[in-house]
């Protein structure tokens, strides 16, 4: 089939990427001239384990395109996917104005039918306003199909070529066959397509994702509550994970959750309650926790220095909002340098992906090491805020020799605290006994 996705972003470059592995044309549209030419040479400008091999396999065989004209990218296309950016806005509504916008230039663009897919994730009705905005300008017949993500960062080549289920939001039969039809290789396994009408598609990303928030903000309560009754969060994980009705997923505690997805998503979920007249009550308690969460371990970090951070360094390993992903969207760590500089501290930090992304966007008068544990050389303490493979496993000795003292605050809760007694740390994670020298 002919494709063209318009937008090259995270989701935008999987998509397009994934589709042209299953034998589809497409031709991938951005308005930043500078980054379609290094695409162009086969410059992959995310990271995400197996992109880059499917992108290199699919621009050199022909199948995998990059343009800035929108005309000449949809002319052939069968299918015209929407993957641009919804930030929230100030009250935390999601700002529609790049999918309006592309959808009044398609409504003069196009000259035959066209199936729209709205692959952003996007408030209830905006199926509707898409093709109001396309129907002021376009006399041929179009439909404007929802068909929203559920791809994890760190995992979405995986989740986009055996996903779990796919959802698409349609009215229209011969919009239905279509997407029938593309998504045919996806499904081969027996996993859903389900059919539904555009606004309850559009819900379900939104009601997905701020159900995971929720079930990932009150595990970090149920640790928070775990310290101070002296209870062990992964012994309470393990007894309620094993519950088939709540399953063991997303029950891991730390210091919150971040990325592209989680946190726009319930604010814009709870923002379109208000608008309907609805309080998401439950969602208010899930932004106000996760908001705590992020800097949870701040206060341990003051109480072992006796509230003076001034000439003390502090290593971080992990700057990513997850592992496998350059993403630091809300993450928690640039939520934790901030409060440490603001306290006196000096910060050294290693991600093996991340870094440059923080460089960028992000002023920190921070130093930045290529090593996990040069990073480590002159601090008075590690902190942990991303759960990197790389991580999980170290070497302890060096750990040891690179630190001045040993001690490591976990946000993660990487190690086993036995273990950590007797390696003689001081040792403080989530929801856990602490290790004290």
């Amino acid at each position: 089939m002919e494709i063209a996705v318009v937008g090259t972003g995270y989701v935008g470059l999987v998509t397009g990427t994934c589709f042209s592995e299953t034998g589809n044309n497409v031709t991938c549209v951005d308005i930043d001239q500078n980054k379609v030419e290094r695409m162009r040479k086969g410059e992959v400008p995310i990271y995400e384990p197996m992109l880059d091999v499917y992108f290199e396999r699919n621009q050199r065989e022909g199948r995998l395109h990059f343009t800035t004209d929108l005309a000449t990218a949809v002319e052939k296309a069968q299918i015209i996917f929407l993957a641009l950016p919804t930030p929230p806005g100030e009250d935390g509504s999601a700002d529609l104005s790049y999918i309006l916008r592309v959808a009044d230039d398609l409504g003069k663009i196009i000259k035959d039918y066209k199936v729209i897919v709205d692959k952003s994730t996007v408030p209830v009705g905006t199926c509707a306003l898409v093709k109001e905005a396309m129907a002021k300008n376009s006399k041929v017949d179009f439909d404007v199909v929802s068909n929203p993500e559920f791809l994890r960062e760190g995992f979405a080549v995986e989740d986009f070529m055996k996903p779990d289920r796919v959802v698409v939001g349609t009215s229209s039969a011969k919009a239905m066959e279509v997407m029938t039809e593309l998504y045919k290789p996806f499904i081969r396994q027996g996993n859903p397509l389900i059919f539904m009408d555009e606004k309850s598609a559009e819900l379900t990303k939104y009601a997905a994702n701020a159900f995971l928030a929720t079930k990932i903000s009150f595990m970090n309560e149920i640790a928070n509550f775990c310290e101070k009754v002296g209870a062990d969060v992964d012994m309470v994980r393990l007894g309620i994970g094993a519950d088939s009705r709540i399953g063991k997923r997303f029950l891991f505690p730390g210091i919150g959750y971040g990325g592209s997805c989680f946190p726009k998503d319930v604010q814009a979920l709870a923002k379109s309650g208000q608008e309907a007249g609805y309080e998401f009550k439950i969602l208010k308690s899930v932004m106000k926790v996760n908001e705590r969460q992020k800097t949870i371990l701040l206060q341990p970090i003051l109480d072992f220095f006796e509230n003076n951070l001034q000439g003390k360094k502090i290593a971080i390993w992990g700057l990513a909002f997850k592992p496998d992903t350059d993403d630091i969207r809300e993450a928690p760590a640039l939520y934790m340098i901030e409060h440490l500089l603001e306290a006196g501290a000096t910060i050294a930090a290693y991600d093996p992906e991340a870094m440059e992304n923080v460089k960028r966007q992000r002023n920190f008068p921070i130093e930045y090491s290529k090593d996990q544990y040069a990073v480590l050389q002159g601090a008075d303490a590690l902190l942990i805020c991303t759960e990197w493979s790389a991580f999980r496993n170290p070497d302890f000795d060096k750990i040891a020799n690179g630190l001045k003292a040993k001690v490591i605050f976990d946000g993660r809760n990487l190690y086993d605290l036995d273990r950590m007694k007797k390696l003689n740390f001081h040792y403080k994670s989530i929801g856990r006994e602490t290790v004290e020298v």
